[in-house]
């Protein structure tokens, strides 16, 4: 009785002080008082042990046969007036003034003072720690006679440590004094401790201090882990809901009592412990051997309740047609130690009439024989729940190690279960098959590690699955297949080895905000007419594709994010169709979304960016509706078209890619257009070989090398378009390359304006071609055994810094009504032997530079510039030994080699080698030699891309 610890809480149990509205609020009638405010009189009689179910259980219980304890119930003889609420009694509260004579008697018992009542007295007193018969005077009952005693005590008797010591006669009166007031806390605490939940509710109603102590926490705890074995309280606040709650968290004074007294309706399933119920008077609890002898007993019981204890139960089938809770009972983790084990049929069943059961907190296993294995257990499960019943199952473990059958088997109409909490691991097929237009809610499971899919839906199954855990599976995490359906809501689906959400066969199934990560194959793969709804998930860091869609397949992909994959962000092949909008797609090793054979599927409003290849890739005669989009910073192509592919592409804006914006090759054909096209580090539209596009009504702008280069047998309409800002040509039209060009504007080009090189032709009509650094049409052919030819009708070409169009080495063209004025060079410069074919050209207004320098004795040098240089006479000195390469301007030679041998060589563009300080002797026109630039005869062939990417 010395422990420090055991006193701190004693002092603290004393201080305690419940309010009346705080009882109130608890709603317990333990609570209740008398009228009177100094009253200590019991409450009355039979009342709690009514709230814990005991009056009558036991007679009850023996006349069934059924092997409860029988314990006798209280007396209702008491009181019937009515109970008002009061403070609980206060162990500080002073004493009465009036003085107060002890009575007597106590109720019904007289004390009376012979040698055999003293000694026995004296014996009980001395092992409850009281003083005996030998060392007093004062008559000493027994504990439980003291105890039943005091019932009778006068209520107006307060603890006398807190009011002046009076000295009393001896007799009965001082000895339920004693017991009332005298003995130490510690010492009715250790008394309680021997009592059971009866006997401690009779004990709560002799006096307020009895009460308090009686609701001591450690007391009710001992007596609830020893009969319920948890090491937590249990509460059921609501049908079908079983929770564990950390006392420290709980709304109760006292958890245990609460949780006690919810759970004290039920019976336990504890073999071998009948043998005990003789020990336990005091205690109304009904044991079982058996759980079918449980659930016989529980037959015509309003609220059911089952408590299985720590143990393996083998072989005894458990069909559950009634609306029972059957749970498992054991300390640390209760379902590890509860086990319900079959060899043959299914191990737990629910059928109909199962409205509203409960099955929790148990281990639940289907193990055949290895010898029988091979048998037909495709009907047999750890857990079936068949049509029309809706039990709720939490907080299981279920395993199956047969090869023929599912771990949980919900099927047929009106199967609609709520699973949750539960853990269906290691099984050596399916985890959880849902079927035959079952339903249901599966929340908060971790599935995982199952030898085929962790969830199957078929044949217009409709679940609901939330926050539940798919993992390390050996085939696909969700498979959805045979027009199932469902509702799956932020679950966590990783490492499976095939895809993490596999839909085939019309199923339809809703994906919503669920995280499908590190598949060994995909993420989500939607083949054979499957359809679904994906929105808002996250799909990333999966070895193949995040989205695979195949086969007549019509999926919706919405909202998601789609990163990070070793291979490609959205995959469409095989006739795949579909509907993807407003995903962002980024940070994948191959194309975010790629396009072919022959699928067709409508790409909007998605970001797709920063991927390690390329935005958009439709080849093999791919097609798609690809509008609205966001494509930039990709390492390769924004888009690539190729092989046939025909998709349209409208309103996107592709933008600050590393190659190319678009990029047609090998036959690539479809529509471009009004998109916005700019920034990249080459040409913003590039076709080639035997690629013909349709390009309308584009921008295409501020390209780190053309606007758009045509080459190499390429073709494509471009109509309608603004090419404008780039760094070197707006269009390039290169090696036998023959496309159209009508009614575009092209304009504030770094270079040219159209450059036609190498065999180039092609048609441009009806262009306006203006504000361009060089000239407005360039035409060139050099080492090329074709010759440049195209067509210009009705071009405007004007305001631009060079020549209005300018045609060298050898190449040609055909003009007709082109109308070209106001440019710096003057309209139409020919280089030496360029013969054009002209018709009805407007020429005017031009300004003549070359003529107006060469007039004022200038270098033309002094005109010229890096990017743009005039077409005029082309000098070499003999004396100096230049050659062809070093151009010298007619006022140099004049003047700087007067008097040299000199020799012409063609009107032709280029700048004066001489001005720019490239020859030995200094330019005497041009002052200070600058930096040696090298003659240019041609704009910079661009860069090529390489985005040629070989098929995924």
């Amino acid at each position: 009785m010395s422990n420090p610890t055991f006193r701190t809480r004693i002092s603290q149990l004393r201080k305690r002080k419940l309010t009346k509205k705080k009882i109130v609020r608890r709603g317990n009638p333990l609570n209740r008082r008398n009228n009177d405010d100094d009253c200590e009189a019991p409450l009355v009689g039979g009342q709690p042990l009514a709230l814990f179910d005991l009056v009558g259980r036991g007679a009850a219980a023996a006349a069934a046969g059924a092997g409860p304890s029988s314990v006798p119930t209280a007396s209702s003889s008491s009181t019937t007036s009515s109970l008002h609420h009061h403070p609980p009694y206060h162990l500080r509260r002073k004493s009465p003034t009036h003085p107060v004579s002890p009575p007597t008697t106590l109720g019904a018992i007289s004390v009376t003072d012979t040698p055999s009542t003293a000694a026995s007295a004296g014996a009980s007193a001395a092992t409850a720690g009281l003083p005996s018969a030998a060392t007093s005077n004062t008559p000493v009952l027994s504990p439980p006679v003291a105890l039943t005693a005091t019932t009778a005590y006068c209520p107006s008797m307060l603890p006398a440590r807190k009011r002046p010591r009076r000295t009393y006669s001896t007799g009965e009166s001082s000895t339920a004094h004693y017991l009332l007031y005298e003995l130490p806390d510690e010492v009715l605490l250790t008394i309680f401790s021997y009592l059971y939940e009866r006997d401690l509710c009779h004990v709560a109603q002799v006096c307020k201090r009895f009460y308090t102590i009686a609701n001591d926490n450690e007391l009710w705890k001992n007596l609830y882990q020893s009969l319920y074995e948890y090491d937590l309280p249990l509460f059921n606040p609501a049908p079908c809901k079983f929770d564990f709650v950390q006392p420290e968290d709980c709304d109760y004074d006292n958890p245990w009592k609460e949780s006690f007294k919810q759970l004290y309706h039920g019976v336990h399933v504890r073999p071998g412990h009948q043998k005990h119920v003789a020990k336990e008077a005091g205690r109304s609890v009904a044991y079982f051997d058996t759980i079918q002898s449980a659930f016989d007993y529980c037959d015509d019981a309003e609220r059911p309740l089952v408590l299985v204890h720590s143990g393996v139960y083998c072989g005894e089938p458990i069909v559950i047609e009634t609306n029972i809770a059957f749970i498992g009972a054991a300390p640390g983790n209760v379902a590890e130690n509860v086990i319900l084990e079959r060899e043959c049929e299914s191990t737990v069943m629910f059928m109909e009439g199962a409205q509203r059961a409960y099955l929790g907190y148990v281990t639940i296993k289907f193990s055949p024989p290895s010898c029988t294995d091979t048998m037909q257990h495709n009907k047999h499960y750890a857990l079936e729940i068949l049509e029309n019943c809706s039990p709720t199952i939490e907080h299981c473990i279920i395993r199956s190690f047969s090869h023929l059958g599912a771990a949980v088997s919900v099927t047929g109409p009106g199967a609609e279960p709520v699973i949750r909490y539960c853990e269906i691991s290691d099984c050596e097929n399916v985890g959880l098959i849902i079927t035959e237009r079952a339903q249901g809610h599966y929340e908060d499971n971790e599935i995982s590690r199952n030898a085929l899919a962790g969830i199957w839906v078929k044949n217009f199954a409709n679940p609901i699955m939330r926050r539940n855990h798919i993992h390390h599976g050996k085939d696909v995490g969700i498979f959805c297949f045979d027009g199932g359906q469902g509702y799956f809501e932020a679950n966590d689906i990783h490492n499976n080895r095939i895809a993490g959400f596999e839909v085939k066969a019309q199923a339809n199934p809703t994906v919503v905000r669920c995280e499908i990560h590190n598949g060994q194959t995909g993420g989500i793969y939607v083949h054979e007419h499957g359809m679904g709804q994906f929105i808002e998930n996250k799909i990333h860091s999966n070895k193949y594709a995040g989205v695979w869609i195949t086969s007549n397949s019509n999926p919706t992909i919405r909202r998601n994010e789609i990163y990070n994959g070793l291979q490609g962000g959205v995959y469409i092949f095989g006739d795949g169709r579909g509907l993807i909008e407003h995903n962002n797609i980024y940070g994948n090793a191959l194309a975010g979304i790629q396009i072919r054979t022959n699928s067709d599927p409508i790409v909007r409003h998605n970001k797709i960016h920063d991927g390690q290849h390329g935005g958009i890739y439709v080849h093999e005669k791919g097609q798609g509706l690809i509008e609205c989009n966001e494509v930039y910073a990709n390492t390769l192509a924004g888009v690539w078209i190729t092989t046939g592919s025909t998709p349209t592409l409208r309103r996107n804006r592709i933008h600050s890619g590393k190659q190319v914006g678009v990029y047609f090759y090998d036959n690539g054909h479809g529509l471009l257009e009004d998109n916005d096209i700019f920034n990249h580090l080459y040409s913003g539209v590039q076709i080639r070989t035997g690629s013909n596009p349709n390009i309308r009504r584009n921008k295409i702008w501020g390209g780190q090398n053309g606007g758009v280069l045509v080459y190499n047998g390429g073709l494509g309409l471009l109509e309608q378009n603004e090419i404008f800002d780039n760094a070197m040509a707006g269009v390039w039209i290169k090696t036998d390359s023959n496309p159209t060009l009508r009614r575009n504007k092209i304009f504030d080009g770094r270079e040219a304006g159209i450059c036609i090189f190498n065999g180039g032709k092609g048609v441009l009509e009806d262009n306006d071609i203006f504000r361009n650094a060089q000239a407005g049409v360039l035409i060139s052919t050099q080492s090329h055994p074709t010759q440049s030819h195209p067509i210009l009708r009705r071009n405007r070409i004007y305001d631009g810094l060079a020549a209005g169009i300018e045609i060298t080495n050898n190449a040609t063209a055909t003009l007709e009504n082109n109308h070209i004025f106001n440019n710096r060079f003057g309209g139409l410069c020919l280089a030496s032997g360029v013969n054009p074919i002209e018709r009805a050209n407007k020429i005017f207004d031009n300004h003549d530079a070359v003529q107006k320098a060469v007039t004022s004795g200038q270098c033309l040098y002094k005109i010229s510039s890096y990017t743009s240089f005039p077409m005029h006479d082309f000098y070499r000195c003999r004396t100096c030994n230049t050659t062809e390469r070093n151009a010298i301007c007619v006022n140099c030679i004049k003047t700087c080699h007067s008097s040299h041998v000199v020799e012409f060589i063609r009107h032709d563009r280029f700048f004066c080698d001489c001005g720019a300080g490239t020859l030995n002797n200094q330019c005497q026109l041009q002052g200070e030699p600058t930096q040696d630039t090298d003659t240019l005869y041609d704009s910079a062939a661009p860069i090529e891309s390489q985005s040629l990417m070989a098929e995924v």
